[in-house]
């Protein structure tokens, strides 16, 4: 392709170059959107787990080089994929030209958006060389294992929109090699965090118990698979048989902090806070800069923070520390991974702790007003803004307003539920009491109307209209409710 040809040439060779490149299998095809993850946060995770876990290399050298690209850093994704391909002549010396497609479909990517065409092209032969050569082995079209894994890893690493494409790029693979440990690895992985996904948005829940028992059984050196197991038995009310798998881990990797994440999160949800906290403190040691461990450390002081404020006499100059540490990590953990929505509701309750409630306020509106959140993430949103009205700054008619707000995404979940048992109560006690009006009840109304209770919804409107004769909404409402019964 030459750099001084006619304009039209150069403008076919770079669309059929574009053709061509569209047809490889790697990062740049798979369709993983930056604005789903936190960039910083990711890097530092892949790069952590690359000091620790070295059989994964090239898999990680692959991903840091798509993620420089996204950060424009192209030059530092040429380097990576330098290293992922020094990763493939040391553990796969006899089959260099089938493991590096994928970096190779990188390599051709990544000098494209570079504009250094014949390179891209170049790489792109490599690939398609190797592809016929397999293929003519293999007398047809061949779908190779170990990539389809690899993209499994990487949706891994993209978050909850892509565990579905997980699950199923993993379970494509375990078609060809049904033994194979990373396989099996993957597919538990994918398929815990289905399933606590399915819990918190309830949905139909596909257990797996079974699958991380048979990764681990492939994989019994794995202690962060242990870890899960043990984690997976915990939420079955197995805890006492979850520990042990834990014990077992410690003893195996005591500084791995992959794994010690895990094991904090395991005594978290057990109670043992403390324990929880020294396992997070040596992790973070370890690597400083995980988003994971500064969020964990952040519930944990919060936790302490409430069992503190419980006893008799609250020692405040210790409530005033666990605070400070408990907004320090948090905060950490929003400017790294902006997309945590999650560590949002935690620091801006937090701040509501102290007394901060500006800064509380300006967290939760910068949140609400985002346009690419999940329903489910709304609504634990709206949920916990609507606590924050109700019990910090004492307005009852703003936190109705806030959990309806929640209500009015149909999508069930545990955020929804919530809302809709919080704004149930609140406005049952203020009629219960006498100081509902007609605008507590027709509001009472309206909630059972969004949750699908058409004859309760009829009797709120009755009331309120008793109470309200000329209120042309209650009116409109009740009408449309008996014609939608009745038709």
């Amino acid at each position: 392709m030459e750099r001084d040809c006619p304009d039209f040439i150069c403008t076919i060779s770079k669309n059929s170059l574009k053709t061509s490149l569209l047809q490889l299998e790697c990062h740049f095809t798979w369709t993983l959107l930056k604005q789903h993850v936190g960039l910083e946060a990711l890097e530092e995770t892949v790069v952590d787990h690359i000091k620790f876990v070295k059989e994964s290399n090239i898999t990680d050298y692959n991903i840091l080089s798509y993620v420089c690209h996204l950060k424009n850093s192209n030059e530092e994704a040429l380097r990576n994929l330098k290293k992922a391909e020094e990763a493939v002549q040391k553990h796969h010396p006899g089959e260099i030209a089938r493991r590096s497609l994928v970096t190779w479909g990188n390599y051709a990517w990544v000098y494209y958006h570079m504009q250094r065409y014949e390179e891209a092209q170049t790489y792109v032969s490599k690939v398609e060389n190797t592809y016929k050569k397999l293929s003519s082995a293999a007398h047809g079209k061949i779908q190779l294992p170990e990539i389809c894994a690899e993209q499994g890893w990487a949706s891994l690493r993209f978050g909850t929109n892509y565990y579905e494409r997980a699950k199923n790029c993993f379970e494509k693979a375990l078609e060809s090699e049904p033994d194979n440990p990373d396989f099996n690895a993957g597919y538990a992985i994918a398929m815990y965090r289905l399933e606590d996904f399915a819990f918190r948005y309830c949905e139909e829940v596909r257990p797996c118990l079974e699958v991380l028992k048979r990764a681990v059984e492939l994989n019994p050196k794995n202690t962060p698979l242990l870890a899960l197991l043990a984690l997976q038995l915990q939420r079955l009310k197995r805890a006492h048989e979850g520990e042990r798998y834990i014990e077992e881990a410690l003893k195996i990797t005591p500084d791995f902090p992959v794994f010690l994440r895990y094991a904090a999160n395991f005594y978290r949800k057990k109670g043992e806070v403390d324990k929880a906290v020294e396992i997070l403190k040596k992790a973070l040691a370890l690597t400083p800069k995980s988003v994971f461990l500064h969020h964990q450390l952040g519930l944990c002081y919060r936790f302490k923070i409430f069992q503190l404020k419980k006893t008799r006499y609250t020692p405040q100059e210790e409530v005033e520390n666990l605070i400070q540490l408990a907004i320090f990590h948090l905060k950490t953990v929003i400017d790294k991974k902006p997309t945590f929505i999650s560590a949002h509701s935690d620091l801006a309750n937090t701040y509501a702790l102290c007394k901060r409630y500006e800064e509380a306020e300006e967290i939760f509106q910068e949140v609400v007003q985002r346009n690419n959140l999940s329903c489910g993430e709304k609504q634990e949103i709206y949920f916990n803004y609507g606590n924050f009205q109700h019990f910090h700054m004492k307005s009852e008619s703003k936190a109705i307003k806030y959990y309806i707000e929640g209500l009015k995404m149909e999508k069930d979940s545990f955020g929804r539920r919530k809302c809709r048992k919080a704004v149930e109560t609140l406005l049952k006690q203020k009629i219960k009491s006498h100081l509902g009006d007609a605008t507590d009840i027709g509001t009472l109304g309206l909630v059972h109307n969004l949750n699908g209770e058409k004859q309760k919804a009829i009797e709120c409107y009755e009331k309120a209209i008793a109470l309200d004769p000329n209120n042309e909404e209650y009116q409109n409402a009740l009408f449309e409710l008996q014609l939608s019964i009745s038709s």
